[in-house]
């Protein structure tokens, strides 16, 4: 049953894409058949007028002591929550809103606590690919990661997940890394805590004024190691 939902935005200098994207988000919850929805951004120590913009939007808004990573702002988001489920999605809508729906039904089917937005399942449905620098990074990281950690998702750092709350209280409770890695982490939190994860493959279009930069981009190589070493000294249990 829909009942509640929260959909968290972590935002950073996004005045510009902000307003837009939350009146696509306002237009499919309309629709959508939730009870409640609540919709937040965190902004992240921005030095534009993104608050400002979100609260027109009619977001509740969550301000960082600082900036301090997206890892960061997604956990402050995600741990605030009401919702009986919380999505994640990036500010500028790279995965549409409406995806949402392909998640939803997925957890529903498969009785599971996670799904992840995914565009290497089916990479017929990336509309916009990235620069190839950027895709061929993300395929290799892709495949460092999976050795590391033993997890088996095809792409982890699509900014587009749904977590069922009680689940993303325990994961993101126990979240170490404050970067771009934190996807990778939490989803490995989340198979350690038993919750099962499902990889769904979504609509994804590339969109200019991205936020990682090519060396936050190789920087996150190491998180997996991070993720491990965690896990060793029992950051997870």
């Amino acid at each position: 049953m829909r009942r509640s939902i929260s959909i968290v935005i972590p935002a950073y200098n996004e005045e510009n894409r902000l307003g837009p994207s939350l009146e696509k988000v306002r237009r499919y919850l309309a629709k959508s058949g939730w009870e409640f929805a609540e919709v937040i951004v965190v902004n992240d120590g921005s030095r534009d007028r993104t608050s400002d913009v979100a609260r027109a939007g009619g977001a509740v808004v969550m301000e960082n002591p600082g900036n301090r990573g997206k890892g960061y702002t997604v956990r402050h988001g995600m741990l605030k929550a009401q919702g009986e489920w919380i999505l994640y999605t990036d500010a500028d809508l790279s995965s549409p809103i409406e995806e949402a729906e392909k998640l939803w039904a997925a957890v529903s089917r498969e009785n599971a606590q996670v799904a992840i937005g995914s565009r290497a399942v089916d990479r017929s449905l990336v509309g916009v690919h990235q620069p190839l620098i950027r895709e061929l990074s993300g395929r290799f990281f892709n495949l460092v990661m999976r050795v590391i950690t033993g997890l088996p998702y095809r792409d982890t750092q699509c900014g587009f997940k749904l977590f069922e709350a009680e689940a993303a209280r325990q994961v993101f409770s126990r979240q170490q890394l404050d970067g771009f890695g934190f996807d990778v982490e939490v989803l490995f939190i989340a198979g350690r805590l038993g919750y099962r994860g499902l990889e769904v493959p979504v609509r994804w279009d590339n969109v200019e004024g991205t936020k990682v930069s090519l060396w936050s981009g190789a920087k996150a190589f190491i998180d997996p190691l991070k993720v491990r070493v965690n896990a060793l000294k029992g950051c997870y249990k």
